[in-house]
């Protein structure tokens, strides 16, 4: 074996196999408007590689916390979140706003603390390509507060929890 062979396998770039990476989200801020409607926040938690990215699978913990004695939002609200690439436009939470974890019910809170919840991404679903050749996809954690637990705007609340994601990246443009 010639001295290049050994020194190419050494240059191998980091983009090359399977990405894992860990999104952690403690503290993070979240803004929920609910006065008319379902309570509907998203915020940028995230981001992939430019390229085009091979999505695998991903699993998440998360618990939603209050700010504590708002009255525009009950002590026990319930909701859900789902994580995508899109932050959710309007009431409900589909296609690209979850498409890395779908749609999963948040229990009951308690004094304005919603229990730890896993999401997992579907493993009935395609692997996707998500196409982040212009380098701005971003990863939008999405939560929905029930109409009935929210009746006022700019709820504030953080994000306690972590994000496992796996991909690959095949190359861009």
């Amino acid at each position: 074996m010639g001295k290049g062979l050994p020194r190419s396998y050494s240059r191998k770039t980091a983009q090359q196999g399977v990405q894992k990476k860990r999104i952690v989200f403690n503290g993070k801020a979240i803004v929920i408007d609910g006065a008319s409607g379902v309570g509907v926040g998203t915020v940028v938690i995230g981001d992939f590689p430019e390229g085009n990215i091979h999505f695998m699978s991903a699993v998440s913990y998360l618990s939603v916390v209050g700010a504590g004695g708002q009255a525009g939002l009950s002590d026990t609200w319930a909701g859900d979140y789902g994580i995508g690439t899109t932050p959710a436009a309007d009431a409900t939470i589909t296609a690209a706003d979850v498409d890395i974890i779908p749609s999963t019910a948040l229990a009951a809170a308690t004094a304005e603390v919603s229990p730890r919840t896993r999401g997992a991404s579907l493993t009935a679903a395609p692997i996707a390509i998500l196409d982040n050749t212009d380098g701005s996809l971003e990863i939008n954690m999405n939560v929905l507060v029930d109409d009935a637990d929210i009746s006022a705007d700019t709820m504030l609340a953080t994000l306690q929890g972590e994000l496992e994601i796996a991909y690959m990246v095949m190359g861009d443009d």
